[in-house]
């Protein structure tokens, strides 16, 4: 419930975004308008065709009495429209961020900037951006097809196909608009398609708050132009924080002092690349600590001075330092030999 709740926000966010930058919404609109009126005329023919296309496809109806003949193919028009709204909303997202590819580019990455850091676009030309655009949009839309199919099939399922399925339709119509409405500031981070999908059905209750509001408004006409910029303010907010590692900008420098250590450098204990066996990555050999002084052994790089003597031993003879323990009673084994 909390990420539907902060997915509805998102788009909220969005929405006020572009009301603050006005110009980058009337710059948003131009992909939109194109996309609405291609689309006007398609559903504008299906609603002209419907009644045809319901008798073509129930050949089997044509000898049935009334009300039967007339309550199938009134059913199956209705699904039929139904279904065309659907991919229709799904695919104008898809045509409309083809179309204006270079519009919403820069109106996500103006998004970006104005939250503090943008990462670097890929290094692409345009007619290759859109070839990614197309295929990825290609593989969202064949997976929502063919939950579409499902879908529709079921709708035929009394009392289930008239309540349950429609609600489950729109969620899903939702959350797979959210992929495509991500798929701008997802692209900059380069992102490939599938994890994108993968990401988002991790927070499916992020995905679907975002996404099945935007589904719901563009189903009323000419709201889709409006709402169109502001949804893809909104995504790219959402993406912000849905992959923070790409948007983090680098942690400001404290001054010379207090840069910290050089990553190139080998941490403590780690051995200098190329060094010989035992050198820290300071220059001095294994036990010089600093540059030896002139004269002394060690200076051209050998184990240093030599350590002081220990003390001599106290009533002891002056045997190996390091002796086998001997075995039997009174025996010194266990304790440390003097002079430590």
């Amino acid at each position: 419930m909390r990420d539907l709740v902060a997915g509805m926000r998102y788009l909220g966010k969005g929405q006020r975004w572009v009301a603050q930058h006005g110009r980058w919404w009337g710059f948003g609109l131009i992909p939109a308008l194109i996309a609405l009126v291609l689309y006007a005329g398609v559903l504008t023919a299906l609603a002209l065709w419907s009644g045809d296309i319901a008798a073509w496809a129930t050949p089997f109806a044509d000898g049935w009495g009334e009300p039967w003949q007339g309550l199938l193919r009134g059913v199956f028009v209705a699904l039929l429209f139904a279904g065309g709204l659907t991919l229709s909303v799904l695919t104008f997202t898809a045509v409309t961020l083809l179309i204006g590819d270079p519009f919403y580019e820069s109106l996500s990455r103006a998004v970006e900037e104005s939250e503090g850091h943008c990462p670097p676009d890929p290094d692409r030309p345009l007619w290759q951006e859109i070839g990614i655009a197309l295929r990825d949009s290609v593989h969202v839309l064949l997976r929502a097809a063919g939950f579409g199919i499902l879908l529709f099939v079921l709708g035929f399922v009394p009392f289930l196909g008239q309540t349950v399925i429609p609600a489950v339709g729109f969620c899903v119509s939702g959350f797979f608009l959210a992929v495509e409405l991500t798929s701008v500031a997802m692209q900059r981070r380069e992102v490939p398609v599938r994890e994108r999908l993968r990401l988002l059905r991790g927070r499916k209750g992020l995905a679907v708050g975002f996404g099945t509001p935007v589904v719901l408004l563009f189903l009323i006409p000419f709201v889709a132009v409006v709402l169109m910029p502001g949804a893809v303010a909104g995504a790219t907010l959402l993406v912000r924080d849905l992959v923070p590692d790409g948007s983090e900008p680098p942690a400001p420098d404290e001054g010379a002092g207090a840069a910290g250590p050089d990553p190139a450098a080998p941490s403590y204990g780690q051995t200098a690349p190329g060094a010989p066996y035992g050198q820290h990555g300071t220059g001095a050999p294994y036990g010089q600590h600093g540059a030896a002084a002139p004269g002394q052994p060690g200076a051209q790089g050998g184990f240093g001075p030599a350590p002081a003597p220990y003390p001599p031993s106290q009533g002891r003879s002056q045997a190996p330092r390091y002796p086998h323990p001997p075995s039997g009673p009174g025996s010194s084994a266990g304790r440390p030999p003097a002079g430590w």
